[in-house]
């Protein structure tokens, strides 16, 4: 291959095994991805300390790559979302799901800053309490897809699952959190609305 070309990452990872610094081209390429999927589920402190984990631990299990598979990133995120789970307890707790569901808006005109606030007030308790109800897989599979946008291959792959299992999952997830948004607790709504009355 033509060294101006830029190779895919199976093969850049076949090369990171005699050459390790090759490695850092799959940082590059995904790092910037997997830390927003980490911010979007933990909060930046703690994605920041998992973005390089993640990367440690695909460094480490690189022999182990299915160099059949030429797109590493449904991998990582793999890697990423195990490493997740062990954080998940914490995520609960420290209601960080709610946290950094606004935390990702683009930064518009006041006015559609304080709509948006007034609407994620109303319905982002909501929605933060039925993801963290969420069984864990159901979750992971939900916003792999909905946030990250892969598909439903990608995210077997990624988690090491059989298709259907992802079908499946994804609309028990989606039936979930539908219904808890169908149903919105009245004091919910109101104190959004008191705040600007």
């Amino acid at each position: 291959m033509n060294p101006s070309e830029p190779d895919d990452d199976a093969a850049v990872i076949a090369q990171s095994l005699r050459d390790p610094d090759r490695f850092a081209v799959l940082f590059d390429r995904h790092g910037p991805h997997i830390q927003r999927y980490l911010v979007r589920r933990l909060g930046r402190d703690t994605a920041d300390d998992l973005l390089a984990e993640t990367f440690l631990t695909a460094f480490a299990k690189r022999r182990q790559y299915d160099p059949r598979r030429p797109h590493a990133r449904p991998w990582l995120y793999g890697i990423a979302t195990n490493l997740v789970s062990r954080h998940r307890r914490a995520e609960a707790r420290e209601g960080t799901l709610l946290g950094t569901l606004t935390a990702v808006g683009h930064e518009d005109g006041h006015a559609d800053r304080v709509a948006a606030r007034v609407t994620a007030e109303a319905m982002g308790r909501l929605l933060g309490t039925a993801l963290a109800e969420l069984a864990d897989g159901d979750r992971d599979v939900l916003l792999l897809i909905a946030w990250e946008g892969l598909a439903y291959d990608e995210v077997a792959e990624a988690l090491d699952i059989p298709i259907g299992t992802v079908r499946s999952r994804l609309n028990r997830a989606r039936r979930k959190v539908r219904q808890a948004l169908d149903t919105p607790h009245p004091t919910t709504l109101r104190e959004g609305v008191h705040h600007h009355g």
